[in-house]
Protein backbone atom coordinates (compact mmCIF):
# COMPACT_ATOMS: atom_id res chain seq x y z
CA UNK A 1 0.00 0.00 0.00
CA UNK A 2 1.34 3.43 -0.98
CA UNK A 3 2.50 5.58 1.93
CA UNK A 4 0.54 8.76 1.26
CA UNK A 5 1.06 11.93 3.27
CA UNK A 6 -0.61 15.33 3.10
CA UNK A 7 1.52 18.13 1.70
CA UNK A 8 0.86 21.84 1.42
CA UNK A 9 1.81 24.13 -1.46
CA UNK A 10 4.66 26.36 -0.33
CA UNK A 11 5.24 28.22 -3.61
CA UNK A 12 4.29 28.03 -7.27
CA UNK A 13 5.70 29.40 -10.50
CA UNK A 14 4.02 29.75 -13.87
CA UNK A 15 6.33 29.26 -16.87
CA UNK A 16 3.85 29.36 -19.75
CA UNK A 17 0.15 28.87 -20.45
CA UNK A 18 0.36 25.18 -19.56
CA UNK A 19 3.63 24.77 -17.61
CA UNK A 20 4.02 25.42 -13.89
CA UNK A 21 6.02 24.30 -10.85
CA UNK A 22 4.90 23.54 -7.32
CA UNK A 23 7.11 23.61 -4.24
CA UNK A 24 5.51 21.51 -1.53
CA UNK A 25 5.94 21.34 2.23
CA UNK A 26 5.85 17.57 2.91
CA UNK A 27 7.91 15.16 5.03
CA UNK A 28 8.97 12.86 2.20
CA UNK A 29 11.45 10.02 2.65
CA UNK A 30 15.06 10.44 1.49
CA UNK A 31 15.46 9.86 -2.25
CA UNK A 32 18.12 9.84 -4.97
CA UNK A 33 18.41 12.68 -7.49
CA UNK A 34 16.56 11.61 -10.63
CA UNK A 35 13.84 9.64 -8.87
CA UNK A 36 10.09 10.30 -8.92
CA UNK A 37 7.15 10.03 -6.60
CA UNK A 38 3.38 10.43 -7.02
CA UNK A 39 0.99 13.29 -6.40
CA UNK A 40 -2.72 12.66 -5.93
CA UNK A 41 -6.12 14.05 -5.11
CA UNK A 42 -9.28 12.54 -3.71
CA UNK A 43 -12.46 12.89 -5.72
CA UNK A 44 -15.87 11.71 -4.61
CA UNK A 45 -15.41 8.44 -6.44
CA UNK A 46 -11.69 7.66 -6.24
CA UNK A 47 -8.12 8.78 -5.70
CA UNK A 48 -6.36 10.00 -8.86
CA UNK A 49 -2.57 9.67 -8.76
CA UNK A 50 0.23 10.36 -11.26
CA UNK A 51 4.03 10.06 -11.15
CA UNK A 52 6.21 13.19 -11.16
CA UNK A 53 9.98 13.56 -10.85
CA UNK A 54 11.62 15.61 -8.13
CA UNK A 55 13.27 18.77 -9.50
CA UNK A 56 14.96 19.62 -6.20
CA UNK A 57 18.10 18.09 -4.76
CA UNK A 58 17.59 15.59 -1.92
CA UNK A 59 17.13 17.39 1.38
CA UNK A 60 15.41 20.43 -0.16
CA UNK A 61 11.68 21.14 -0.24
CA UNK A 62 9.97 18.85 -2.76
CA UNK A 63 9.50 20.57 -6.12
CA UNK A 64 7.69 19.33 -9.22
CA UNK A 65 7.58 20.58 -12.83
CA UNK A 66 4.16 20.01 -14.37
CA UNK A 67 2.28 20.41 -17.61
CA UNK A 68 -1.48 20.92 -17.65
CA UNK A 69 -3.30 18.31 -19.69
CA UNK A 70 -6.74 19.89 -20.30
CA UNK A 71 -8.56 16.55 -20.44
CA UNK A 72 -6.48 15.09 -17.60
CA UNK A 73 -8.00 13.99 -14.30
CA UNK A 74 -5.23 15.43 -12.13
CA UNK A 75 -3.20 18.23 -13.73
CA UNK A 76 -6.08 20.74 -14.12
CA UNK A 77 -6.65 20.35 -10.38
CA UNK A 78 -2.93 20.74 -9.59
CA UNK A 79 -2.77 23.79 -11.86
CA UNK A 80 -5.44 25.45 -9.74
CA UNK A 81 -3.62 25.01 -6.44
CA UNK A 82 -2.46 28.11 -4.60
CA UNK A 83 -0.05 28.64 -1.72
CA UNK A 84 -1.43 26.92 1.37
CA UNK A 85 -3.59 24.42 -0.52
CA UNK A 86 -3.23 20.72 0.33
CA UNK A 87 -2.40 17.76 -1.89
CA UNK A 88 -1.40 14.15 -1.37
CA UNK A 89 2.22 13.09 -1.86
CA UNK A 90 3.56 9.56 -1.89
CA UNK A 91 6.25 9.59 0.77
CA UNK A 92 8.63 7.10 -0.86
CA UNK A 93 10.29 7.77 -4.22
CA UNK A 94 11.23 5.24 -6.87
CA UNK A 95 12.95 5.09 -10.27
CA UNK A 96 16.30 4.14 -11.78
CA UNK A 97 17.24 7.29 -13.72
CA UNK A 98 19.94 7.91 -11.14
CA UNK A 99 23.71 8.40 -11.31
CA UNK A 100 24.47 5.20 -9.42
CA UNK A 101 22.91 3.26 -12.31
CA UNK A 102 25.21 4.90 -14.90
CA UNK A 103 28.37 2.96 -15.84
CA UNK A 104 31.62 4.94 -15.54
CA UNK A 105 32.46 7.12 -18.54
CA UNK A 106 33.94 10.44 -19.59
CA UNK A 107 30.94 12.30 -21.04
CA UNK A 108 27.47 12.43 -19.46
CA UNK A 109 24.66 13.46 -21.79
CA UNK A 110 21.37 14.50 -20.15
CA UNK A 111 18.70 14.64 -22.87
CA UNK A 112 15.14 15.77 -22.17
CA UNK A 113 12.01 17.08 -23.77
CA UNK A 114 9.49 19.25 -21.95
CA UNK A 115 9.09 18.58 -18.24
CA UNK A 116 11.51 15.65 -18.60
CA UNK A 117 14.27 18.11 -17.72
CA UNK A 118 13.14 17.97 -14.07
CA UNK A 119 15.17 14.96 -12.90
CA UNK A 120 18.28 16.39 -14.57
CA UNK A 121 17.91 19.66 -12.67
CA UNK A 122 17.78 17.52 -9.53
CA UNK A 123 20.96 15.67 -10.56
CA UNK A 124 22.81 18.92 -11.26
CA UNK A 125 21.60 20.39 -7.95
CA UNK A 126 22.70 17.34 -5.98
CA UNK A 127 26.19 17.82 -7.43
CA UNK A 128 27.66 14.31 -7.37
CA UNK A 129 27.78 14.27 -11.17
CA UNK A 130 30.73 16.67 -11.19
CA UNK A 131 32.91 14.09 -9.44
CA UNK A 132 32.26 11.34 -11.96
CA UNK A 133 32.33 12.94 -15.42
CA UNK A 134 34.75 15.19 -17.25
CA UNK A 135 32.03 16.61 -19.50
CA UNK A 136 28.30 17.04 -18.85
CA UNK A 137 25.91 18.17 -21.60
CA UNK A 138 22.28 19.03 -20.87
CA UNK A 139 20.15 18.95 -24.04
CA UNK A 140 16.58 20.24 -23.65
CA UNK A 141 14.06 20.14 -26.48
CA UNK A 142 10.83 22.16 -26.43
CA UNK A 143 8.37 23.64 -28.93
CA UNK A 144 8.47 27.29 -27.80
CA UNK A 145 11.12 29.32 -25.98
CA UNK A 146 8.96 30.00 -22.91
CA UNK A 147 8.89 26.23 -22.33
CA UNK A 148 12.61 26.19 -21.49
CA UNK A 149 11.80 25.94 -17.80
CA UNK A 150 14.59 26.13 -15.20
CA UNK A 151 16.99 27.77 -17.63
CA UNK A 152 18.09 30.32 -15.03
CA UNK A 153 18.46 27.74 -12.29
CA UNK A 154 20.51 25.52 -14.59
CA UNK A 155 22.81 28.49 -15.26
CA UNK A 156 23.19 29.11 -11.51
CA UNK A 157 23.88 25.45 -10.73
CA UNK A 158 26.54 25.16 -13.44
CA UNK A 159 28.26 28.52 -13.12
CA UNK A 160 32.02 28.09 -13.34
CA UNK A 161 31.80 24.44 -14.40
CA UNK A 162 34.13 24.30 -17.40
CA UNK A 163 33.05 20.86 -18.55
CA UNK A 164 29.34 21.76 -18.71
CA UNK A 165 27.31 22.67 -21.81
CA UNK A 166 23.62 23.58 -22.05
CA UNK A 167 22.10 23.01 -25.49
CA UNK A 168 18.44 24.07 -25.84
CA UNK A 169 16.39 23.15 -28.91
CA UNK A 170 13.25 25.06 -29.89
CA UNK A 171 11.33 23.44 -32.73
CA UNK A 172 8.44 25.78 -33.57
CA UNK A 173 9.88 29.29 -33.43
CA UNK A 174 13.19 31.11 -33.63
CA UNK A 175 14.75 31.60 -30.21
CA UNK A 176 18.00 33.40 -29.45
CA UNK A 177 20.60 31.05 -28.03
CA UNK A 178 18.68 27.92 -28.99
CA UNK A 179 19.13 25.52 -31.88
CA UNK A 180 16.22 24.98 -34.28
CA UNK A 181 14.55 21.63 -34.87
CA UNK A 182 14.65 18.41 -32.91
CA UNK A 183 17.28 16.64 -30.84
CA UNK A 184 16.98 13.45 -32.88
CA UNK A 185 17.72 15.22 -36.17
CA UNK A 186 20.81 16.86 -34.66
CA UNK A 187 22.10 13.45 -33.57
CA UNK A 188 21.41 11.97 -37.01
CA UNK A 189 23.20 14.69 -39.01
CA UNK A 190 26.09 15.01 -36.56
CA UNK A 191 25.39 18.67 -35.73
CA UNK A 192 24.98 17.99 -32.00
CA UNK A 193 28.42 16.38 -31.87
CA UNK A 194 29.92 19.28 -33.84
CA UNK A 195 28.23 21.85 -31.60
CA UNK A 196 29.57 20.29 -28.40
CA UNK A 197 32.89 18.99 -29.76
CA UNK A 198 32.07 15.62 -28.21
CA UNK A 199 31.55 12.57 -30.44
CA UNK A 200 29.20 9.80 -29.37
CA UNK A 201 31.30 6.71 -28.63
CA UNK A 202 30.56 3.54 -26.63
CA UNK A 203 33.82 4.10 -24.75
CA UNK A 204 33.19 7.64 -23.52
CA UNK A 205 29.48 8.49 -23.84
CA UNK A 206 26.81 7.83 -21.22
CA UNK A 207 23.32 9.06 -22.04
CA UNK A 208 20.34 9.61 -19.74
CA UNK A 209 17.06 10.19 -21.60
CA UNK A 210 13.83 11.57 -20.16
CA UNK A 211 10.89 12.71 -22.25
CA UNK A 212 7.89 11.62 -24.25
CA UNK A 213 8.00 7.99 -25.40
CA UNK A 214 8.36 8.86 -29.09
CA UNK A 215 11.39 11.06 -28.39
CA UNK A 216 12.94 8.35 -26.23
CA UNK A 217 12.43 5.67 -28.91
CA UNK A 218 13.70 7.86 -31.74
CA UNK A 219 16.75 9.03 -29.78
CA UNK A 220 17.71 5.46 -28.87
CA UNK A 221 17.40 4.51 -32.55
CA UNK A 222 19.76 7.33 -33.57
CA UNK A 223 22.26 6.59 -30.79
CA UNK A 224 22.38 2.94 -31.79
CA UNK A 225 23.71 4.03 -35.18
CA UNK A 226 26.62 5.56 -33.22
CA UNK A 227 27.29 2.23 -31.52
CA UNK A 228 25.54 2.96 -28.22
CA UNK A 229 23.16 0.45 -26.59
CA UNK A 230 20.56 0.49 -23.82
CA UNK A 231 22.04 -0.19 -20.41
CA UNK A 232 20.76 -3.21 -18.51
CA UNK A 233 22.13 -4.47 -15.22
CA UNK A 234 22.70 -7.90 -16.74
CA UNK A 235 24.14 -6.37 -19.92
CA UNK A 236 25.91 -3.02 -19.40
CA UNK A 237 25.38 -0.37 -22.07
CA UNK A 238 25.47 3.39 -22.46
CA UNK A 239 21.82 4.56 -22.54
CA UNK A 240 19.43 4.89 -19.58
CA UNK A 241 15.89 6.10 -20.19
CA UNK A 242 12.59 7.03 -18.64
CA UNK A 243 9.35 7.94 -20.38
CA UNK A 244 7.98 11.18 -19.02
CA UNK A 245 5.37 13.58 -20.37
Amino acid sequence: MADWITGRVKARKTWSDNLFSLVVDAEVAPFKAGQFTKLALHTDEKKVARAYSYVNAPGQSPEFYLITIPEGQLTPYLAGLKEGDELLVQRTATGFLTLDEVPPGRDLWLMATGTGVGPFVSILAEGGCWDHFENIVLVHGVRFADELGYRRRIAELTEGRKGFQYIPFVSREHADGALPGRITHAIRDGSLERKTGLPFTPEHSRVMLCGNPQMVRDTITELKTKGLQKHLRRKPGQILMENYW
